[in-house]
């Protein structure tokens, strides 16, 4: 065998390996991540700002150009907001001091580590970003009136578009430099929240697809507390807002089953209701909590479903309500790209997506699906959201799933041939509760018809030479 020396040799005179072997190859810390290639060319628009930079990744770019002096016009009032409260901008000193000395440890959330910044370019771009993030923050917690001049908030649309691009993956900064600003430097008269996290909640509420009747504030304190995640398996708080926005969408008995287990076998929506599968809406749950109930002896009897009390005779598949709006396919991009590149040992995000995109192949699918309201959308068509779905999953690589139990359920619940004629007598016989009756009305016609024949029958038998009345 050839020796390898003079390949190393000849890699080494290419590429400097001794130079910065852990810069290169370690990437434990790094939580901040370009899209890969592969997910990006199906939409590049969906992980590309379109209005503001945040932090080193689209630094720079001609069309958010713009923005940056919108940035200087916020630290210019953020500066404000300390004389007010004679801070005379000692706070912001230490703030800027405290940046700089944890300079390595920012740039380690990146996992691009070859960023062309110096020690006082990055600092002052990190600087800039926080201020204009906890200024726009706190102006939308406040007096609407107070700030009638912003155009931001004065724009609907824009505020929008800004709030789409600070949740985009590739557009964040750590979340606890924010949090440093916030607790150190954020005058005491400014705050309504006792932790940065809670303010954050409140701004990206709207993507927030389970919302309790109880104050959302109460929800927002404490991650591990709200969505009783385990301190073996889960971080405290989220560290940056693309993963606060992932863990709005988890719960606590999320549990990852089967090496190599997918929904590829699963069937779609259309074929599971011609099984009797009932599909539910359910509300007051998470996203990703779906179940499969089914009464095993109770559900023999599938043709009784109809009748709206008796759901034990139903075999249900409830799956929380899924609003499709203009950012949900970008929203749902940015956390599947985040957990390509830094959960992939707990990928529930694409869990779900795939789990979805099983149920829907046609655009039939998703009209049963909005019938059932599992899916409300704002798109032109019922094929355009059968397209956005089935795109989401395209070069999406996972090994596990957390809805193995329930993919099992189902394909055992379709595999019987008694469940599909039970469903067909359901859907002629017992589709709604007026058609049920007359069936059962017949029924009990027919059998009152065939017992007085008998009786007839069998008195004639028994007394053949008595007269007989029909």
């Amino acid at each position: 065998m050839a020796s390898s020396k003079p390949m190393y040799e000849m890699v080494s005179h290419i590429i400097d390996i001794n130079k910065e072997p852990e810069d290169l190859m370690n990437t434990s810390t790094c939580n901040i991540y370009r899209v890969p290639c592969n997910l990006r060319n199906l939409n590049q628009e969906a992980y590309t700002p379109q209005l503001i930079s945040i932090g080193p990744l689209h630094f720079g770019q001609k069309h958010l150009n713009p923005m940056q002096n919108q940035k200087l016009r916020y630290f210019g009032f953020f500066w404000a907001r300390l004389n007010n409260n004679n801070n005379n901008g000692e706070a912001m000193k230490a703030y800027k001091e405290y940046l700089e000395a944890e300079e390595e440890a920012i740039r380690h959330c990146y996992a691009d580590k070859l960023l062309p910044f110096t020690k006082e370019e990055w600092v002052e771009m990190m600087l800039l970003d926080s201020v204009f993030i906890m200024e726009l923050f706190l102006r939308i917690q406040g007096d609407k009136t107070e700030y009638e001049d912003d155009i931001i908030l004065k724009q609907t649309w824009l505020n929008k578009s800004v709030q789409r691009d600070l949740l985009l993956l590739e557009n964040q900064i750590p979340l606890f430099i924010l949090e440093k600003l916030y607790a150190t430097v954020v005058p005491e008269r400014d705050k309504k929240h006792g932790k940065f996290i809670e303010l954050t909640c409140d701004y990206f509420r709207c993507f927030h697809p389970y919302k309790k009747s109880k104050s959302y504030y109460d929800e927002a304190k404490g991650f591990s507390d709200r969505f009783g995640l385990s301190e073996k398996n889960w971080k405290k708080e989220p560290m940056h807002f693309t993963d606060m926005i992932r863990y709005f969408y988890l719960y606590k008995d999320l549990t990852l089953r089967g090496k190599g287990a997918s929904c590829n076998g699963l069937r779609t929506a259309t074929k599971l209701q011609e099984a009797g599968v009932s599909f539910e809406k359910v509300f007051d749950k998470h996203l990703l909590d779906i179940n499969f109930l089914k009464h095993r002896i109770l559900s023999w009897f599938l043709c009784l479903g109809c009748i709206s009390k008796f759901t034990c005779f139903k075999a249900r598949l409830q799956i929380p309500q899924l609003k499709i709006e203009d950012t949900t396919e970008c929203v749902l991009r940015n956390l599947i790209a985040f957990e390509q590149c830094h959960y992939s040992d707990q990928p529930y995000i694409c869990n779900y997506v795939f789990f979805i995109d099983s149920l829907i192949h046609t655009k039939e699918d998703v009209e049963l699906l909005v019938e059932k309201e599992v899916i409300v959308h704002e798109l032109g068509s019922d094929k355009e959201v059968a397209t956005l779905v089935n795109s989401l999953c395209k070069h999406v690589v996972t090994d596990k799933t957390c809805y193995k139990s329930i993919i099992d359920g189902l394909n055992g619940h379709y595999q019987k041939v008694w469940n599909h004629t039970m469903a067909s007598l359901r859907l002629v016989y017992f589709r709604d509760p007026w058609r049920a009756s007359s069936t059962v009305v017949g029924i009990a016609v027919l059998i009152f018809a065939v017992f007085n024949f008998y009786r007839v029958v069998k008195s004639i038998y028994l007394h053949p030479t008595a007269p007989h009345w029909f």
